[in-house]
């Protein structure tokens, strides 16, 4: 009964974390005017891009997004609703901020406590966390154009790996696998939340650029 609590939650959380990542993507497609196959394909590539490269890496194949129907449809319900709706969605642009930061938040949890199902150590198991909350954003931005946020001095990867850590750790004692998601997710989220209206960054170079 524990593994199978354990594995309903993880799926949940993934679940919920490729929906909200997938609504940014598709509303990325929709504020580039492109039609509704790229909405799609965004939508597709920032939910799912993650998840499929950590399941690649910790030998978890075929990925889940090529077994589970729910992988698949998730997304295409996002993208659908997003470019149908999107009037509405993009005049919240803070809600929608708020947003990406949850999947992040979401999926640095999702993707380090896979990790240490499938056997990895805590290092490598953070590692996998961070890699599948930033995987899908830096596709998505690669496809549309844009110079990848994670890669602009927004704390990003910071606070997603920070939360990874955390999951990680607790996960080790014998805490409910909710309460080891809530605390990743609460680190995480907060952190990057306070980024946003603090206007946080990591640190970059000074004076101008040698080239």
């Amino acid at each position: 009964m524990p593994w199978i609590e354990f594995t309903t939650t993880l799926v949940t959380l993934d679940l919920l974390g490729i929906f909200v990542f997938a609504v940014t993507g598709a509303l990325v497609a929709v504020r580039k005017n492109l039609d509704i196959f790229a909405a799609l394909v965004l939508a597709g590539v920032t939910g799912l891009g993650g998840g499929f490269i950590r399941d690649v890496l910790i030998d978890a194949t075929p990925p889940a997004a090529l077994t589970d129907w729910r992988y698949l449809l998730v997304p295409v319900a996002a993208g659908l609703l997003t470019f149908a709706f999107h009037p509405a969605i993009g005049r919240l642009e803070r809600l929608v901020t708020v947003f990406d930061a949850v999947g992040l938040a979401l999926f640095c949890v999702t993707g380090a406590l896979k990790a240490v199902e499938y056997g990895l150590g805590p290092v490598p198991a953070a590692l996998m966390g961070m890699v599948t909350a930033i995987g899908g954003g830096m596709m998505r931005d690669v496809l549309a154009g844009h110079v990848p946020v994670v890669f602009e001095g927004n704390l990003y990867a910071t606070p997603a790996l920070s939360g990874a850590v955390v999951a990680v750790l607790l996960d080790r004692t014998d805490l409910p696998v909710l309460v080891v998601a809530a605390a990743g997710f609460s680190v995480c989220l907060v952190w990057r939340l306070m980024a946003l209206v603090r206007g946080w960054s990591a640190p970059l170079p000074r004076g101008p650029a040698n080239v």
